[in-house]
Protein backbone atom coordinates (compact mmCIF):
# COMPACT_ATOMS: atom_id res chain seq x y z
CA UNK A 1 0.00 0.00 0.00
CA UNK A 2 0.86 3.24 -0.73
CA UNK A 3 0.26 6.71 0.75
CA UNK A 4 0.97 10.41 0.30
CA UNK A 5 2.97 10.27 3.02
CA UNK A 6 5.01 7.39 1.49
CA UNK A 7 4.82 9.31 -2.10
CA UNK A 8 6.10 12.99 -0.48
CA UNK A 9 8.90 11.23 1.28
CA UNK A 10 10.57 10.13 -2.20
CA UNK A 11 12.52 12.39 -4.33
CA UNK A 12 11.61 12.38 -7.34
CA UNK A 13 8.39 11.12 -6.77
CA UNK A 14 5.98 10.14 -9.80
CA UNK A 15 2.75 10.27 -10.99
CA UNK A 16 1.11 8.38 -14.23
CA UNK A 17 -0.24 10.96 -16.11
CA UNK A 18 -3.38 10.47 -17.02
CA UNK A 19 -2.76 6.98 -16.22
CA UNK A 20 0.72 6.83 -18.53
CA UNK A 21 -1.22 7.67 -21.79
CA UNK A 22 2.19 7.42 -23.53
CA UNK A 23 1.75 3.55 -22.68
CA UNK A 24 -2.21 2.64 -22.04
CA UNK A 25 -5.19 4.55 -23.35
CA UNK A 26 -5.43 7.63 -21.06
CA UNK A 27 -7.74 7.95 -18.27
CA UNK A 28 -9.17 4.15 -18.75
CA UNK A 29 -9.01 1.89 -16.20
CA UNK A 30 -7.02 -0.83 -18.49
CA UNK A 31 -4.38 2.51 -18.15
CA UNK A 32 -5.01 3.27 -14.39
CA UNK A 33 -4.46 -0.41 -13.39
CA UNK A 34 -1.00 -1.12 -15.88
CA UNK A 35 0.26 1.98 -14.57
CA UNK A 36 0.08 0.87 -10.73
CA UNK A 37 1.01 -3.00 -11.94
CA UNK A 38 4.32 -1.08 -13.27
CA UNK A 39 5.11 0.37 -10.19
CA UNK A 40 3.39 3.85 -10.09
CA UNK A 41 2.67 4.66 -6.59
CA UNK A 42 0.04 7.49 -7.78
CA UNK A 43 -2.39 7.81 -10.86
CA UNK A 44 -3.67 11.12 -12.32
CA UNK A 45 -7.52 11.38 -12.92
CA UNK A 46 -9.54 13.67 -14.77
CA UNK A 47 -13.29 13.53 -13.52
CA UNK A 48 -16.59 15.15 -15.31
CA UNK A 49 -20.20 13.96 -14.42
CA UNK A 50 -22.84 13.16 -17.27
CA UNK A 51 -26.63 14.83 -17.67
CA UNK A 52 -27.44 12.34 -15.23
CA UNK A 53 -25.40 13.05 -12.88
CA UNK A 54 -22.50 10.03 -13.28
CA UNK A 55 -18.74 10.63 -12.61
CA UNK A 56 -16.67 9.15 -15.45
CA UNK A 57 -13.05 9.67 -15.57
CA UNK A 58 -12.03 11.29 -19.36
CA UNK A 59 -9.73 14.57 -20.15
CA UNK A 60 -12.13 16.52 -22.31
CA UNK A 61 -15.26 18.23 -22.01
CA UNK A 62 -15.97 16.55 -25.14
CA UNK A 63 -15.21 12.89 -26.31
CA UNK A 64 -14.33 14.04 -29.83
CA UNK A 65 -10.88 13.83 -29.44
CA UNK A 66 -10.61 10.11 -27.84
CA UNK A 67 -13.68 8.57 -29.25
CA UNK A 68 -14.33 10.25 -32.67
CA UNK A 69 -17.63 11.41 -31.43
CA UNK A 70 -18.56 14.69 -30.70
CA UNK A 71 -20.20 14.52 -27.42
CA UNK A 72 -20.56 17.02 -24.32
CA UNK A 73 -20.20 14.96 -21.54
CA UNK A 74 -22.12 16.83 -19.13
CA UNK A 75 -25.21 16.77 -22.57
CA UNK A 76 -25.58 13.00 -22.45
CA UNK A 77 -26.58 10.14 -20.26
CA UNK A 78 -23.98 7.57 -18.71
CA UNK A 79 -25.87 5.09 -21.10
CA UNK A 80 -24.99 7.18 -24.23
CA UNK A 81 -21.72 7.30 -23.30
CA UNK A 82 -21.23 3.76 -22.17
CA UNK A 83 -21.00 2.68 -26.14
CA UNK A 84 -18.61 4.87 -26.63
CA UNK A 85 -14.65 3.76 -26.90
CA UNK A 86 -11.68 5.60 -26.29
CA UNK A 87 -9.03 5.11 -28.99
CA UNK A 88 -5.43 5.58 -29.08
CA UNK A 89 -4.79 3.50 -32.02
CA UNK A 90 -3.31 6.64 -33.59
CA UNK A 91 -1.00 7.46 -30.77
CA UNK A 92 0.25 4.05 -28.87
CA UNK A 93 -0.33 1.49 -32.35
CA UNK A 94 -2.94 -0.18 -34.49
CA UNK A 95 -2.88 -3.05 -31.86
CA UNK A 96 -3.72 -0.78 -28.84
CA UNK A 97 -7.55 -2.27 -27.46
CA UNK A 98 -10.34 0.12 -27.42
CA UNK A 99 -11.92 0.69 -24.01
CA UNK A 100 -14.86 2.33 -22.70
CA UNK A 101 -14.88 5.34 -20.43
CA UNK A 102 -14.52 4.43 -16.86
CA UNK A 103 -17.05 5.04 -13.97
CA UNK A 104 -14.86 7.37 -11.63
CA UNK A 105 -16.36 5.15 -8.33
CA UNK A 106 -14.79 1.49 -10.15
CA UNK A 107 -11.71 3.56 -10.49
CA UNK A 108 -11.26 4.60 -6.88
CA UNK A 109 -12.99 0.95 -5.58
CA UNK A 110 -9.98 -0.65 -7.55
CA UNK A 111 -7.31 1.74 -6.28
CA UNK A 112 -8.09 4.31 -3.66
CA UNK A 113 -7.21 2.66 -1.08
CA UNK A 114 -3.58 1.15 -1.98
CA UNK A 115 -2.36 4.22 -4.32
CA UNK A 116 -3.00 8.22 -4.20
CA UNK A 117 -4.70 9.58 -6.81
CA UNK A 118 -4.55 13.26 -7.77
CA UNK A 119 -8.03 13.86 -8.49
CA UNK A 120 -9.54 17.01 -11.06
CA UNK A 121 -13.21 18.04 -11.31
CA UNK A 122 -12.66 18.99 -15.45
CA UNK A 123 -16.03 20.51 -15.42
CA UNK A 124 -15.63 22.45 -11.96
CA UNK A 125 -19.19 21.90 -10.74
CA UNK A 126 -18.81 18.30 -9.41
CA UNK A 127 -17.42 20.16 -5.68
CA UNK A 128 -19.81 18.40 -3.50
CA UNK A 129 -20.06 15.50 -4.82
CA UNK A 130 -16.63 14.77 -5.68
CA UNK A 131 -15.45 15.39 -2.05
CA UNK A 132 -18.28 13.61 -0.59
CA UNK A 133 -17.14 10.22 -2.86
CA UNK A 134 -13.71 10.59 -2.06
CA UNK A 135 -14.66 11.11 2.26
CA UNK A 136 -16.36 7.91 1.86
CA UNK A 137 -13.20 5.82 1.52
CA UNK A 138 -10.78 4.98 4.40
CA UNK A 139 -8.09 6.97 5.32
CA UNK A 140 -8.86 9.19 2.22
CA UNK A 141 -6.58 12.27 3.07
CA UNK A 142 -3.55 9.47 2.68
CA UNK A 143 -5.05 9.01 -0.85
CA UNK A 144 -5.97 11.55 -2.46
CA UNK A 145 -5.09 14.92 -3.61
CA UNK A 146 -7.18 17.74 -4.38
CA UNK A 147 -5.71 18.92 -7.90
CA UNK A 148 -6.90 22.07 -10.03
CA UNK A 149 -5.59 24.98 -11.86
CA UNK A 150 -4.10 27.32 -9.37
CA UNK A 151 -6.43 30.54 -10.60
CA UNK A 152 -9.76 27.82 -9.82
CA UNK A 153 -12.20 27.74 -7.47
CA UNK A 154 -13.11 25.43 -5.12
CA UNK A 155 -9.43 24.58 -3.05
CA UNK A 156 -10.95 25.96 -0.17
CA UNK A 157 -13.39 23.46 0.14
CA UNK A 158 -11.11 20.71 -0.43
CA UNK A 159 -8.93 21.82 2.02
CA UNK A 160 -11.80 22.46 4.89
CA UNK A 161 -12.29 18.41 4.27
CA UNK A 162 -8.61 18.53 5.32
CA UNK A 163 -6.88 17.20 1.83
CA UNK A 164 -4.01 18.24 0.46
CA UNK A 165 -4.33 20.31 -2.48
CA UNK A 166 -2.18 20.68 -5.85
CA UNK A 167 -2.17 24.16 -8.01
CA UNK A 168 -0.79 23.88 -11.56
CA UNK A 169 -0.12 27.18 -13.40
CA UNK A 170 -1.17 27.23 -17.08
CA UNK A 171 -0.60 29.77 -19.87
CA UNK A 172 -3.76 32.02 -18.75
CA UNK A 173 -2.24 33.01 -15.28
CA UNK A 174 0.69 34.36 -16.82
CA UNK A 175 3.05 32.83 -14.83
CA UNK A 176 1.09 34.61 -11.97
CA UNK A 177 3.05 33.09 -8.86
CA UNK A 178 2.65 35.35 -6.01
CA UNK A 179 -1.13 35.73 -6.99
CA UNK A 180 -1.57 32.64 -6.06
CA UNK A 181 1.11 29.92 -4.70
CA UNK A 182 -0.01 30.60 -1.08
CA UNK A 183 -3.10 28.80 -1.88
CA UNK A 184 -1.77 25.24 -2.48
CA UNK A 185 0.38 22.98 -0.78
CA UNK A 186 1.95 22.01 -3.70
CA UNK A 187 3.02 23.33 -7.23
CA UNK A 188 2.81 22.43 -10.55
CA UNK A 189 4.62 23.99 -13.96
CA UNK A 190 3.88 22.37 -17.28
CA UNK A 191 7.75 21.06 -19.06
CA UNK A 192 7.62 23.71 -21.51
CA UNK A 193 8.28 26.43 -19.31
CA UNK A 194 11.85 28.21 -18.65
CA UNK A 195 14.58 27.32 -16.81
CA UNK A 196 13.63 30.68 -15.00
CA UNK A 197 10.28 30.29 -14.71
CA UNK A 198 10.62 26.98 -12.89
CA UNK A 199 13.41 28.34 -10.76
CA UNK A 200 10.74 31.07 -9.36
CA UNK A 201 8.20 28.87 -8.71
CA UNK A 202 10.73 26.07 -6.89
CA UNK A 203 11.88 28.96 -5.23
CA UNK A 204 8.81 29.28 -2.93
CA UNK A 205 9.61 26.69 -1.14
CA UNK A 206 6.34 24.02 -2.10
CA UNK A 207 7.04 20.64 -3.51
CA UNK A 208 6.62 21.41 -7.47
CA UNK A 209 5.72 18.72 -9.56
CA UNK A 210 6.34 19.37 -13.26
CA UNK A 211 4.08 17.75 -16.32
CA UNK A 212 3.73 15.97 -18.99
CA UNK A 213 7.29 14.42 -18.55
CA UNK A 214 7.54 12.10 -21.60
CA UNK A 215 11.49 11.56 -21.53
CA UNK A 216 14.33 10.66 -19.17
CA UNK A 217 15.80 14.05 -20.36
CA UNK A 218 12.76 15.99 -19.55
CA UNK A 219 13.15 14.32 -16.43
CA UNK A 220 16.62 14.96 -15.63
CA UNK A 221 16.47 19.16 -16.78
CA UNK A 222 13.59 19.96 -14.56
CA UNK A 223 14.73 17.92 -11.20
CA UNK A 224 18.22 19.73 -11.59
CA UNK A 225 16.01 22.78 -11.33
CA UNK A 226 14.23 21.74 -7.97
CA UNK A 227 11.28 20.11 -9.52
CA UNK A 228 10.51 16.83 -6.88
CA UNK A 229 7.13 15.70 -8.16
CA UNK A 230 6.98 14.12 -11.86
CA UNK A 231 3.74 13.82 -13.21
CA UNK A 232 4.68 11.21 -16.39
CA UNK A 233 3.21 10.39 -19.41
CA UNK A 234 5.94 7.43 -20.21
CA UNK A 235 5.79 5.79 -16.32
CA UNK A 236 7.62 2.60 -16.83
CA UNK A 237 10.67 4.47 -18.78
CA UNK A 238 11.29 7.61 -17.58
CA UNK A 239 10.98 6.40 -14.12
CA UNK A 240 14.19 3.48 -14.84
CA UNK A 241 17.39 4.32 -16.03
CA UNK A 242 18.33 1.45 -17.95
CA UNK A 243 17.61 0.00 -21.35
CA UNK A 244 14.42 -1.96 -21.51
CA UNK A 245 15.19 -4.27 -24.68
CA UNK A 246 17.97 -5.07 -27.00
CA UNK A 247 15.39 -5.44 -30.18
CA UNK A 248 12.71 -3.73 -31.78
CA UNK A 249 9.29 -4.47 -30.51
CA UNK A 250 7.98 -3.22 -34.01
CA UNK A 251 6.36 -6.96 -34.32
CA UNK A 252 3.46 -6.27 -31.66
CA UNK A 253 2.06 -3.00 -33.15
CA UNK A 254 2.17 -1.48 -29.82
CA UNK A 255 4.87 1.15 -29.34
CA UNK A 256 7.71 0.35 -26.67
CA UNK A 257 7.60 2.53 -23.91
CA UNK A 258 10.43 5.02 -24.51
CA UNK A 259 10.01 4.78 -28.39
CA UNK A 260 8.93 8.42 -29.09
CA UNK A 261 8.69 10.64 -32.33
CA UNK A 262 10.43 13.84 -32.02
CA UNK A 263 7.25 16.03 -31.89
CA UNK A 264 5.32 14.45 -29.62
CA UNK A 265 1.49 14.77 -30.93
CA UNK A 266 -0.28 11.27 -33.09
CA UNK A 267 0.28 13.23 -36.43
CA UNK A 268 4.18 12.46 -36.16
CA UNK A 269 3.78 9.15 -34.70
CA UNK A 270 5.60 6.38 -37.07
CA UNK A 271 3.01 3.93 -38.33
CA UNK A 272 4.15 0.53 -36.32
CA UNK A 273 3.09 -2.43 -38.96
CA UNK A 274 3.05 -5.84 -37.16
CA UNK A 275 2.39 -7.71 -40.97
CA UNK A 276 5.62 -6.70 -41.64
CA UNK A 277 7.24 -6.38 -37.88
CA UNK A 278 8.31 -2.92 -38.83
CA UNK A 279 8.05 0.67 -38.36
CA UNK A 280 7.04 2.85 -41.12
CA UNK A 281 8.39 6.68 -40.82
CA UNK A 282 5.65 8.22 -43.22
CA UNK A 283 5.08 11.84 -42.00
CA UNK A 284 5.40 14.26 -44.73
CA UNK A 285 8.53 16.06 -42.33
CA UNK A 286 12.11 15.11 -41.75
CA UNK A 287 11.96 13.58 -39.10
CA UNK A 288 13.57 10.86 -36.26
CA UNK A 289 11.99 8.23 -33.90
CA UNK A 290 13.90 7.91 -30.65
CA UNK A 291 14.54 4.00 -29.65
CA UNK A 292 14.70 4.90 -26.07
CA UNK A 293 13.28 1.49 -25.13
CA UNK A 294 17.00 0.35 -25.96
CA UNK A 295 18.96 2.72 -24.60
CA UNK A 296 21.10 3.52 -23.36
CA UNK A 297 23.59 1.46 -24.19
CA UNK A 298 26.46 1.33 -21.87
CA UNK A 299 28.48 -1.33 -23.13
CA UNK A 300 32.22 0.80 -24.61
CA UNK A 301 31.84 -1.78 -27.41
CA UNK A 302 29.03 -2.71 -29.06
CA UNK A 303 27.22 -2.87 -32.50
CA UNK A 304 23.79 -1.36 -33.64
CA UNK A 305 22.17 -3.71 -36.79
CA UNK A 306 18.94 -2.77 -38.61
CA UNK A 307 16.93 -3.13 -42.02
CA UNK A 308 15.83 -0.40 -43.98
CA UNK A 309 14.11 -0.03 -47.55
CA UNK A 310 12.06 2.22 -49.10
CA UNK A 311 8.81 0.79 -50.09
CA UNK A 312 7.11 2.78 -52.10
CA UNK A 313 9.71 5.23 -53.97
CA UNK A 314 13.25 5.86 -53.63
CA UNK A 315 13.74 9.91 -52.81
CA UNK A 316 15.77 11.87 -55.30
CA UNK A 317 19.67 12.03 -54.30
CA UNK A 318 19.20 14.81 -51.72
CA UNK A 319 16.91 12.26 -49.53
CA UNK A 320 18.59 10.37 -47.05
CA UNK A 321 18.11 8.29 -44.20
CA UNK A 322 19.38 6.06 -41.81
CA UNK A 323 20.25 6.05 -38.41
CA UNK A 324 21.50 8.50 -35.46
CA UNK A 325 23.53 7.42 -32.47
CA UNK A 326 25.69 8.06 -29.65
CA UNK A 327 23.54 10.69 -28.12
CA UNK A 328 24.20 11.69 -24.62
CA UNK A 329 20.19 11.57 -23.68
CA UNK A 330 17.30 10.69 -25.25
CA UNK A 331 15.99 14.38 -27.10
CA UNK A 332 15.36 13.67 -30.38
CA UNK A 333 18.13 13.71 -32.98
CA UNK A 334 17.24 14.89 -36.35
CA UNK A 335 19.94 15.48 -39.00
CA UNK A 336 18.26 18.41 -41.05
CA UNK A 337 17.53 20.61 -38.01
CA UNK A 338 20.27 22.44 -35.46
CA UNK A 339 21.14 19.41 -32.83
CA UNK A 340 20.26 19.61 -29.42
CA UNK A 341 22.24 16.81 -28.76
CA UNK A 342 25.67 15.48 -29.67
CA UNK A 343 25.71 12.73 -31.39
CA UNK A 344 26.67 10.56 -34.72
CA UNK A 345 24.12 9.79 -37.89
CA UNK A 346 24.55 7.35 -40.33
CA UNK A 347 22.50 7.75 -43.81
CA UNK A 348 22.34 6.18 -47.35
CA UNK A 349 21.36 8.09 -50.55
CA UNK A 350 19.72 7.10 -53.57
CA UNK A 351 23.19 6.38 -55.19
CA UNK A 352 23.94 3.60 -52.51
CA UNK A 353 26.51 5.99 -50.51
CA UNK A 354 26.78 5.53 -46.97
CA UNK A 355 28.23 8.78 -45.28
CA UNK A 356 28.79 9.28 -41.41
CA UNK A 357 28.82 12.59 -39.63
CA UNK A 358 29.14 14.27 -36.17
CA UNK A 359 27.56 17.17 -34.69
CA UNK A 360 27.80 18.91 -31.66
CA UNK A 361 25.07 20.64 -29.74
CA UNK A 362 23.71 23.33 -31.87
CA UNK A 363 25.20 22.57 -35.35
CA UNK A 364 23.23 22.13 -38.71
CA UNK A 365 25.69 21.05 -40.93
CA UNK A 366 27.66 17.32 -39.20
CA UNK A 367 31.79 16.77 -40.09
CA UNK A 368 31.88 13.71 -42.66
CA UNK A 369 33.78 11.36 -41.10
CA UNK A 370 33.59 8.86 -43.65
CA UNK A 371 31.91 7.66 -46.59
CA UNK A 372 31.93 4.27 -49.16
CA UNK A 373 29.96 3.27 -51.82
CA UNK A 374 27.46 0.02 -51.89
CA UNK A 375 24.79 -0.77 -54.24
CA UNK A 376 21.88 1.49 -55.18
CA UNK A 377 18.49 0.78 -53.15
CA UNK A 378 15.71 -0.91 -55.05
CA UNK A 379 12.18 0.11 -53.74
CA UNK A 380 10.79 -2.74 -51.94
CA UNK A 381 14.14 -4.56 -51.39
CA UNK A 382 15.35 -4.70 -47.79
CA UNK A 383 19.13 -3.64 -47.21
CA UNK A 384 21.11 -4.64 -43.64
CA UNK A 385 23.04 -2.64 -42.51
CA UNK A 386 25.82 -2.65 -39.03
CA UNK A 387 27.44 0.21 -37.27
CA UNK A 388 30.26 -1.60 -34.64
CA UNK A 389 31.47 0.99 -31.99
CA UNK A 390 34.47 0.56 -29.90
CA UNK A 391 35.90 3.37 -27.45
CA UNK A 392 38.03 5.08 -30.05
CA UNK A 393 36.15 3.99 -33.53
CA UNK A 394 32.94 3.45 -35.62
CA UNK A 395 33.09 0.74 -38.26
CA UNK A 396 29.61 0.84 -40.78
CA UNK A 397 28.50 -1.34 -42.96
CA UNK A 398 26.17 -2.93 -45.79
CA UNK A 399 25.55 -6.44 -45.65
CA UNK A 400 23.13 -6.94 -48.25
CA UNK A 401 24.63 -8.24 -51.37
CA UNK A 402 28.08 -6.76 -52.12
CA UNK A 403 29.21 -6.31 -48.57
CA UNK A 404 30.53 -2.23 -48.34
CA UNK A 405 32.47 -0.65 -45.11
CA UNK A 406 33.95 2.03 -44.10
CA UNK A 407 35.36 3.36 -40.94
CA UNK A 408 36.22 6.44 -38.98
CA UNK A 409 38.76 6.91 -36.33
CA UNK A 410 37.05 9.36 -33.74
CA UNK A 411 35.26 9.24 -29.90
CA UNK A 412 33.60 12.12 -29.73
CA UNK A 413 30.75 10.57 -28.72
CA UNK A 414 29.98 7.70 -26.33
CA UNK A 415 26.57 8.15 -25.49
CA UNK A 416 24.28 5.25 -25.35
CA UNK A 417 20.82 6.45 -26.85
CA UNK A 418 20.23 6.27 -30.91
CA UNK A 419 17.35 6.37 -33.11
CA UNK A 420 15.85 6.31 -36.46
CA UNK A 421 15.93 8.57 -39.30
CA UNK A 422 14.02 10.09 -42.71
CA UNK A 423 16.30 13.01 -43.61
CA UNK A 424 13.83 14.33 -46.37
CA UNK A 425 10.71 16.12 -46.70
CA UNK A 426 7.92 14.22 -48.90
CA UNK A 427 5.61 11.49 -48.35
CA UNK A 428 7.22 8.63 -49.74
CA UNK A 429 7.86 6.31 -46.23
CA UNK A 430 10.86 4.63 -45.32
CA UNK A 431 10.55 1.46 -43.18
CA UNK A 432 12.76 -0.24 -40.47
CA UNK A 433 12.82 -3.53 -38.85
CA UNK A 434 15.28 -5.96 -37.00
CA UNK A 435 16.96 -2.83 -34.98
CA UNK A 436 19.25 -5.06 -32.44
CA UNK A 437 21.51 -4.12 -30.18
CA UNK A 438 24.55 -6.05 -29.33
Amino acid sequence: MHTLTDLMSTAPFYIAHRGSGDNWTEHTAGAYSQAIQSGAKAIEVSVSATSDGVLVCHHDSNTERMTGRNLQIGEVTYEELGVLRNDSRAWIGPQTPREPIPLLKDVLDAHAATGVIFIEDKQGGNTKALLDLMDSYPDSKEHFVWKQTAGGKHYAEAKARGYKTWGYFVDNLGNRFADFADRFDYLGIYHGATDNEIKALVAYGKPVICWEIHTRWMRDRVTALGVTGLMSSNFPYVSGNAAMSQRDDFSSGVRAAGDLPWILVPTYQPTLQSEFSSVSLNNEASSTYTLGSMGPVTRDTYSLAFDMRWPMAVPDRSGTAGIAFGQADDQPYRPTAKATVGGYHLTLDAAGTMRLFSREVGALEGELLGETHSDAPKVGAWMRFRVDVTPRTITFTRLDGAVASGIANNSSHRGGYFGLNKNYQGKQPVEFRQVEVS
